[in-house]
Order: structure tokens, then C-alpha cells, then sequence
């Protein structure tokens, strides 16, 4: 059988798979469709997939045909985080930046101390740590990994309880906004690579021309123009920030954060993701389902993980209950607003997979965080909805 063949066979697979079981399994409450593919990826992946069906895994997922599909998955994550740093806003966050900040501060500090005391702790053991990665830097990649929420799974969610127009909602909003921006820059501190330094501040002092010469661009021309050009200036600025050894999706963000939200018609970027979601991302969370590694063991890598999540949860609804009590919250509102932040998922992987990427931490520990990852999110909406409830907000559709 020829590799064409062979590639649409894998396609069919990653697309089919994960799609039956959310419609027929009715999935939707606890786990939304983005969540089972990565699940999907994960299962279809060398540690279960490879394990129990070795010889139907290594005809499919060919090194040929993961070539191909990883050209397709790297596109696919610069696409959707180049629109996820076009679609932040922090106008409304600045409108409330005292409130905003605090609550933001206290969301991220509290999971990156829990999550980075846990790391401190689990990689005194041998195994987690990869070949290009300090203990400082795999600390601190780790903790921010606990404390990072995914924005977008957030925005889908929130319209899944019926808050995403609530106040409530918009309040949750600003709060993600703000750690959203600190969670890349925090990936561009650890990527710091003091040998390639002069690279790293020509690529910054770079962008920030080139980003002044491409917003009066677009400012000049219709949107039809800037979307085409977008897609231009994102390869570019991938590349660049690529070549200066931080990382083609960092540099896929700084392209998106530039560009105004207003120069695109919000129907337009809706359509865009949901897009991006439905034909490629797929192809992304099986990528990196097949980059999970069970080597030191099972038990292992699951100890690990949930020990991220017990430091995850923990730090995220420590830090939001005592923003709570500094802002006078009404009763109820700090379990809703922490749980809720805690949602993981698409941003988080995407971080961790700039970790492994980069050799900071290792395949066994990019398992544990992507099972935390999965969990956090999978008990948001069952820990949320009842809370929603005794508060009289929301409707589940």
C-alpha cells in the first residue's frame, strides 16, 4: 500500500476516532469534543495504542506519514494561536484593572508556587528532567503549567453553562486575559538561551519595527488583504522568533497580539477557528498524543500527575478564595471563578509541548502534565454546575 494511502488511512483514524466517542458516548457534559481528541491522541499514541496493537500502530503511524502529519500540525497549533493573541482583548480588563489584576495575580501566583514546589519535589528523582533543561527552568515550566488556563476551552465552557454573556462571565474573561498574556511571557523567559542571546534581542528589536510597518499596512487596506497578509506575516514571524531559539508558536502569538480584533470581522474569526478546530487541530492533538512516553512506568507517570493536579487545583482555588475575601465576593462566587479557571486543555499542551520541544523536560513528564491537563478540565463543568446553580446563573445548553 502507497504512503497517500497509508496518510488518509491516519487521517481517517484521527478525525473518525475521537468523533464517534463524544456523539455516541454523549460526552459533552464532562468532556467536551476538543478535550476526547486529545484524549484520542493520547490512546492512539505509543503507550496504549503501540502496546496493545504494535503491528496495526507501526503500519499506520509510519515516520512517513508522521512527517507529513506534523507539517500539517505545526500550521495547524501557529494558525489557532496566532487568532487566540488576535482575539485578546484587555480593554474591558483595563476598564477594571484594579479588581482585574488582583484577582488575576492571585489565579496565577498561587498554582505556579503549589506547581513549582510540587516539581521542586518530584524532580529531586531522575527521569524528568530533559537533556537541554536546568532544574530552574523545569521547575518553573512545570509551575506554570499547573497554573495556566486555556482561554478558548474556557470561551466554549462558559457558552456550554450559559454564562459566557453574564457578568460573571465577562469577569472571567479579564481574568484569563491577563494571565494569558503572562503565561507567554513566562515562556519567553524560560527559553531564554543566553548563547543565542544577540539573536533573541535582533528578533525583539526586529518585530517591534516590523510590527509598527504592518500595523500602518493594515490600517491602509481592506480585509480581505489583511487576511491574506496575516498568514504572510505569521510564517515570518514564526520563522524568526524560531531562528532566534525561542520557539515558532511564541512568535506566533506576538504576530496575532499586534493585530486589532477590529480589523477583522468577528463572524469572520469565529468561522476561522471553529475551522481550524474541526480540520487540523485534530491532527495536532494527535501529534501529541504520540509524543507521550510511559518509560519510567505507569504508576509513575500517573503519581506524577496527579500530583500536578493536586497542586494545580489547590493553588488555583487557594489564590482565587483570597481574592475573594480582599474584594468582598458574594458567597459562592470564588469556588465558581477558581474551578473555572482551572480549565486547561489547548493552551496548556501547547506550552508543555514548547517544553518538550526544547528539550526542557522529558517525554515521561510531558505525559504527566498532558494527563493533568485532561483531568483539570474534565472536572470543571460537573465541580461548576451545581455551584451555578445555588447561585441562580446560568442555563446548560
Amino acid at each position: 500500500m502507497g504512503l497517500t494511502e497509508i496518510y488518509l488511512i491516519a487521517l481517517s483514524v484521527i478525525l473518525a476516532v475521537p468523533y464517534l466517542v463524544w456523539r455516541l458516548l454523549r460526552t459533552e457534559h464532562w468532556a467536551p469534543l476538543v478535550v476526547v481528541q486529545i484524549i484520542g491522541g493520547i490512546l492512539l499514541g505509543p503507550g496504549v495504542l503501540g502496546h496493545f496493537a504494535p503491528d496495526f500502530h507501526g503500519f499506520v503511524f509510519t515516520p512517513q506519514v508522521m512527517t507529513a502529519l506534523n507539517g500539517v500540525a505545526w500550521w495547524a497549533v501557529m494558525m489557532f494561536v496566532f487568532v487566540a493573541g488576535v482575539e485578546l482583548d484587555l480593554s474591558d480588563a483595563w476598564k477594571h484593572r484594579g479588581e482585574t489584576s488582583l484577582t488575576a495575580a492571585c489565579a496565577l501566583l498561587t498554582p505556579l508556587l503549589s506547581g513549582s514546589l510540587a516539581a521542586a519535589l518530584l524532580l529531586k528523582t531522575p527521569g524528568w528532567i530533559g537533556p537541554k533543561g536546568t532544574y530552574p527552568q523545569a521547575v518553573l515550566g512545570i509551575g506554570m503549567a499547573c497554573a495556566v488556563t486555556a482561554l478558548p476551552i474556557l470561551v466554549l465552557l462558559m457558552e456550554k453553562l450559559g454564562i459566557f454573556r453574564a457578568p460573571l462571565g465577562q469577569r472571567l474573561l479579564r481574568y484569563a486575559s491577563l494571565d494569558d498574556i503572562a503565561i507567554w511571557g513566562v515562556l519567553a523567559l524560560i527559553l531564554v538561551d543566553w548563547e543565542r542571546v544577540g539573536r533573541q534581542g535582533l528578533f525583539l528589536a526586529g518585530f517591534a519595527v516590523a510590527s509598527m510597518i504592518v500595523r500602518a499596512l493594515f490600517k491602509r487596506i481592506n480585509e480581505q488583504d489583511r487576511w491574506y497578509l496575516s498568514l504572510i506575516w505569521l510564517a515570518m514571524t514564526g520563522f524568526a522568533a524560531d531562528w532566534s531559539g525561542l520557539h515558532f508558536m511564541v512568535g506566533a502569538f506576538l504576530a496575532g497580539v499586534v493585530l486589532d480584533a477590529g480589523w477583522f470581522t468577528r463572524e469572520k474569526l469565529d468561522t476561522f477557528r471553529e475551522f481550524l478546530l474541526l480540520t487540523v487541530m485534530p491532527v495536532f492533538f494527535l501529534s501529541t498524543g504520540l509524543r507521550t512516553n510511559w518509560g519510567i512506568g505507569g504508576a509513575m507517570v500517573f503519581g506524577a500527575a496527579l500530583l500536578f493536579l493536586l497542586a494545580s487545583v489547590s493553588g488555583k482555588l487557594a489564590g482565587v478564595h483570597l481574592a475573594g475575601r480582599l474584594l468582598g465576593w458574594k458567597q459562592g462566587e470564588a469556588s465558581v471563578i477558581g474551578w473555572m479557571l482551572q480549565t486547561k486543555a489547548l493552551i496548556m499542551i501547547i506550552f508543555v509541548n514548547v517544553l518538550l520541544d526544547k528539550q526542557i523536560v522529558t517525554a515521561e513528564t510531558f505525559t504527566a502534565l498532558l494527563l493533568m491537563a485532561v483531568m483539570s478540565t474534565m472536572l470543571t463543568v460537573p465541580m461548576v454546575k451545581p455551584r451555578l446553580a445555588r447561585l441562580g446563573i446560568g442555563e446548560d445548553r
